[in-house]
């Protein structure tokens, strides 16, 4: 089944234009918000709950984002989709692209500007997570921001300790006796992280490559402290799809629809 964006069968008709966004970022709090105050209707659609203390300001639906066929169903009466979910949900992006497309829809993705390597000679990249274990000494501590998604991919740590950052309280038990559970609340500074490094007597850090400011402050901490850091590389964005680095933007995409 095709579906048509609403303002495309009423062609004489202006209206406000009905904008799906895709969200899990901290771009899509700020592009709700603006796209609300230009009196724009908006409804957002997440993968899991928001993180943080700031509550999404839109209405929003929870979705697993298996397969273009669940997703198509929604796009019925919205005109575009905007795409700001987390850096590192690749099915996502590539669900959302594939249900716009087979709907007629315009679709853009928001992608930070990647941290560089240049910034110090103590870091690296790596293509992955399962790659960067390679990457540490048996001695080292380590500090992960992978998520738990990412602990599979550990099994080759060699490393003395790793300890990985929970945002969220659960009760799960690490796969492996080599993993300590950090939890902790966004937003973080560069002052708390750098204590926590310290206290933790931690030597690598390792970290998705988000780029951008919300997840910035471990590297700062890392800068003042000297520790090496691994930078794992984003996914691809879907071949075709218009992406964009900033709220700005995004936002006069949106303007010009």
């Amino acid at each position: 089944m095709r579906l048509f964006p609403l303002r495309s069968i009423l062609p004489g008709v202006k209206t406000a234009p009905n904008i799906l966004l895709l969200a899990g970022s901290a771009e899509a709090r700020l592009i709700a918000q603006a796209v609300q105050a230009r009196g724009l209707n908006l409804h957002a659609l997440v993968s899991e709950p928001p993180r943080g203390p700031d509550p999404m300001p839109v209405a929003f639906e929870m979705m697993d984002f298996r397969d273009t066929a669940d997703l198509l169903p929604r796009l019925a009466g919205f005109d575009a989709v905007v795409d700001a979910s987390h850096g590192f949900d690749a099915q996502m992006t590539r669900i959302g692209h594939a249900a716009a497309q087979q709907a007629g829809l315009p679709f853009v993705t928001l992608r930070r500007k990647r941290w560089s390597l240049e910034e110090s000679p103590l870091w690296s990249g790596a293509p992955d997570v399962r790659a960067a274990m390679a990457l540490i000494a048996p001695h080292e501590q380590v500090f992960s921001a992978a998520g738990w998604a990412s602990l599979p991919d550990c099994a080759g740590f060699r490393g003395t300790r790793l300890f990985l950052r929970q945002t969220t309280p659960h009760d799960r038990n690490p796969p492996y006796p080599f993993v300590q559970l950090v939890f902790g609340q966004a937003p973080f500074t560069a002052a708390s992280e750098t204590a926590l490094f310290q206290d933790m007597r931690i030597d690598v850090l390792l970290c998705r490559n988000l780029g951008g400011i919300p997840s910035r402050p471990k590297l700062d901490a890392a800068l003042a402290l000297g520790l090496r850091v691994i930078l794992i590389d984003p996914p691809a964005v879907p071949e075709g799809v218009e992406t964009l680095s900033d709220v700005a933007q995004v936002l006069a995409w949106v303007d010009a629809l």
